[in-house]
């Protein structure tokens, strides 16, 4: 299934917020805590507002760095997500919509007081 991007973008806000996720987490690399975001945002029922925040940072990772061995499920969890969505309504690109929810994904990760849960609900994989 084809990815809905080739390259992952973060913003600037999106790339400070990794920074300190990095720092409360210990996790590394910044393409399993930009996994974690995109998980985070599709658990959640509303489709996120288009994003047209701050302007890209130089955080890029290429989508099988991004999914790892499970790059082609997260293509199919964008693919299938949008389709059952309100995105029809908002008229988002697959790309458009994959952005939207990184970025609420890593505000929303922010927000969250607790993050020891997810080192053991959420795969980790370093791939």
């Amino acid at each position: 299934m084809k990815p809905p991007v080739e390259t992952v973008r973060v913003s600037e806000r999106g790339r400070d917020i990794l920074i300190k996720l990095k720092r409360r987490t210990g996790i590394e690399h910044w393409n399993v805590l930009c996994r974690w975001a995109l998980v985070e945002s599709l658990a959640k029922p509303k489709t996120p507002e288009l994003f047209s925040g701050s302007p890209d940072s130089n955080i890029e990772i290429k989508w099988n760095t991004f999914g790892g061995e499970l790059s082609e499920v997260y293509s199919l969890m964008m693919h299938l997500s949008q389709q059952s969505s309100d995105s029809v309504r908002s008229k988002l690109s697959l790309q458009e919509y994959f952005k939207a929810h990184l970025e609420r994904g890593l505000l929303l990760l922010q927000k969250r007081e607790d993050l020891t849960s997810l080192l053991t609900d959420l795969p980790t994989s370093q791939n």
